[in-house]
């Protein structure tokens, strides 16, 4: 809905159809946008597709028949690029849009890099973090902010940032200083961009991370070297003494930024921001519970079964992606804190698990090459 609404407010770009799984006539108050539940009729009428269903299965179908159509794909759905969108990177103009995370450090990277910063780390500020969330909980935010409770537990346990990362880490060549990343809590930004500088330099390149601080904006920042002469010149630019100076895009502001993307594409510039051919980093399942063998995972994102953790692929070629897990049955039993192999569920057959194997397969036979 929000985003339909952007797109009323742009003149320029006509909002032709959106694609639906309920009946339309079950969605009254969306109506005018000229809902269907016909994937043909939907890519028929249109010359840019945004997938932001969040559905990764679903989603997957939308952005291959749209590919094979020759239609540029915008998303906002950074869970589908680490899980399967390695699979369709390659096959046509795909990308993420601003508004999330991902999409507004994709482009602060641009703006730092044109002004001759070296990108050191790229981070994520986060507010709040609750490993083990309560229902009671999540169903008071849920109803307070007007969302859906598995956004406010992706939210919470910290499974969205830990995709947001790995998406950057991935699209923008860096890597991660360690399992979940690092995290400083409970610092002054410039403090923990310094931290986090020193930390990529000893990682010997770029880093995605976060910042743990209830206090900071929702936004994002880059840590990054300058090779300036005059230094004195940036601290009188209000960047400190260095050498690592943190640059900050304190907002990022959903739905209402897509539209920029859209145009962007449509303008034949180059994508913003997508998770690569040969992603090195991956989001893998971790038990918040202890969990039975037989017992059905209906959705992982977003449930009290499992959350999300950003880990190397090479560290952990076994695990299965969390994003892949949707009406998946354990064959053995998962204890807390365990991380889900491939080989303790039964994933239903889909485009989307074909994708992640054929990924999966690549990355195995590769060699990581970490940009620096």
């Amino acid at each position: 809905m929000g985003l339909c609404l952007a797109l009323r407010s742009s003149p320029d770009l006509l909002l032709t159809r959106v694609l639906t799984r309920r009946p339309v006539d079950s969605v009254g108050s969306m109506a005018e946008y000229g809902l269907t539940n016909s994937l043909e009729e939907f890519l028929s009428s249109c010359d840019l597709v945004v997938e932001c269903s969040g559905d990764i299965v679903h989603g997957s179908e939308v952005v291959n028949a749209a590919q094979l159509r020759g239609l540029p794909v915008v998303t906002m759905a950074t869970e589908f690029h680490v899980t399967v969108g390695s699979y369709f990177a390659d096959r046509g103009i795909l990308t993420e849009a601003e508004g999330d995370q991902p999409g507004a450090l994709a482009l602060l990277h641009e703006e730092v890099v044109q002004m001759g910063f070296k990108p050191l780390v790229y981070g994520n500020m986060k507010g709040f973090l609750n490993h083990d969330p309560k229902d009671a909980e999540m169903d008071f935010w849920a109803e307070k902010n007007g969302i859906s409770r598995s956004q406010v537990v992706s939210f919470t346990d910290g499974t969205k940032m830990q995709f947001e990362q790995a998406l950057v880490a991935n699209g923008l060549g860096a890597g991660i200083y360690q399992r979940a990343m690092i995290g400083p809590q409970n610092m002054e930004l410039e403090a923990a961009g310094s931290f986090l500088g020193a930390k990529a330099k000893e990682f010997g390149g770029p880093i995605s991370d976060y910042v743990l601080n209830g206090k900071l904006a929702p936004g994002v920042f880059i840590v990054g070297e300058h090779p300036t002469e005059r230094p004195e010149v940036l601290r009188y630019l209000k960047l400190g003494d260095g050498p690592y100076y943190t640059l900050l895009r304190p907002y990022h502001l959903c739905h209402l930024e897509v539209p920029r993307t859209i145009r962007r594409i449509l303008r034949g510039e180059p994508i913003l921001l997508n998770n690569g051919s040969r992603p090195t980093v991956h989001v893998v399942a971790v038990a918040k519970r202890d969990l039975p063998a037989g017992h059905v995972i209906d959705t992982a994102i977003g449930g009290m079964d499992l959350r999300g953790e950003a880990v190397t692929i090479a560290e952990t070629p076994d695990a299965v992606a969390l994003g892949l897990l949707k009406k998946a049955q354990l064959k053995h039993s998962i204890s807390k804190g365990q991380v889900v192999a491939f080989a303790d569920v039964d994933i239903p057959d889909s485009l989307a698990k074909t994708a992640w194997l054929s990924v999966r397969e690549a990355a195995a036979a590769s060699v990581p090459v970490l940009a620096v």
